[in-house]
């Protein structure tokens, strides 16, 4: 597993990274104690995943659009 700090992972390598600790707990080849890391560290990613999927989420709902439907903009997130 990536010794990269869960905080400083982007959505597409966590979920890489997520992927491969369920695939190894999945497996069911590893000892007790790298388990409860594992799980630890998949638990981790999975709320790293939420939170870069949340704010991606939030930024497209803040897209304005011209009466013709192009973007011209955001709103702040703030005033949802």
């Amino acid at each position: 597993m990536s010794e990269t700090p869960v905080a400083e992972m982007n959505f597409e390598d966590a979920m890489r990274e997520l992927e491969r600790v369920v695939g190894a707990l999945d497996r069911g080849d590893v000892a007790l104690d790298e388990s409860i890391k594992l799980y630890e560290r998949g638990a981790e990613l999975k709320a790293r995943c939420e939170a870069l999927l949340k704010d991606a989420e939030e930024k497209v709902a803040a897209i304005t659009l011209d009466g013709d439907g192009t973007p011209t903009g955001t709103t702040p997130v703030e005033g949802m």
